[in-house]
């Protein structure tokens, strides 16, 4: 596992299959991410996970609402972050994800307004592996994103190429709970303490990597083209853990 962390945040092993990964207190507009992946340092072609795999893991946070993001799953990194973290450079492309993800009031993280887009989420996209050739003559206008009646064009065109998936669950998260992924080739199945939570048919295409993580970063594409982005302020530490991690074949 590869361990990532910004403006503070540590990573502390927890026996053979646990980690204790926070964040510090924060001014608004400064990064902290505590993060462990196991695909930084090498490109996306090569990424360990695809169908069928099953993550299996047990997780408690600091906070039922922590500023930010948090959680723990399968994805491609298509947004090629890896090099602002010292690993391999890697273009943007589409997303493909299956995860947890714990996101705050603050974000928007759906491009359909019918699926729930923050909260405790249960998630998947499924995108081509490379941008379609229609979506690419139109690359030069996403240099015009911050202007709302492209972003909200562009917020569409995507809808037309990334299928989604997404439902709302309620946990206490302070508390240990078990979560689990089980990928198939056009079948994603999520439970919590062994009850399904969602038995969807958006499959995401690998390969792909495994990332857990907690940070103070927000992002939000709202229907009419809103769209924003930027690190919250807190004044208390955020942190989560996870223990008994699996990840194998299945």
């Amino acid at each position: 596992m590869v361990e990532t962390i910004r403006g503070g945040g540590t990573v502390t092993g927890l026996g053979d299959s646990g980690w204790h990964l926070e964040i510090p207190p924060a001014k608004k507009g400064r990064y902290s991410l505590a993060q462990l992946d196991d695909y930084s340092s090498i490109v996306r072609s090569h990424f360990p996970w695809s169908a069928a795999v099953h993550v299996d893991l047990r997780a408690r946070a600091s906070s039922r609402t922590i500023p930010g993001t948090w959680g723990f799953g399968l994805w491609n990194d298509p947004f090629g972050l890896a090099i602002l973290k010292g690993g391999g450079a890697r273009l943007p492309t589409l997303p493909n994800a299956a995860w947890f993800f714990f996101a705050s009031d603050a974000n928007y993280l759906s491009l359909r307004d019918d699926l729930p887009a923050n909260g405790q989420l249960a998630a998947t996209f499924s995108s081509p592996k490379s941008f379609p050739p229609r979506l690419l003559l139109k690359l030069p206008l996403f240099l015009l994103v911050f202007l709302k009646p492209v972003a909200r064009v562009l917020r569409g065109w995507l809808r037309d190429h990334v299928k989604q998936d997404s439902v709302n669950f309620n946990q206490d998260t302070t508390e240990w709970h078990s979560y689990s992924i089980e990928l198939g080739y056009d079948q994603v199945i999520f439970k919590v303490d062994g009850s399904v939570v969602l038995d969807g048919a958006v499959a995401p295409k690998g390969p792909l990597g495994l990332v857990m993580w907690v940070d103070n970063q927000y992002a939000s594409w709202l229907e009419d083209g809103q769209l924003s982005f930027g690190n919250l302020a807190s004044n208390i530490p955020a942190w989560i853990e996870i223990a008994d991690l699996d990840v194998s074949p299945a």
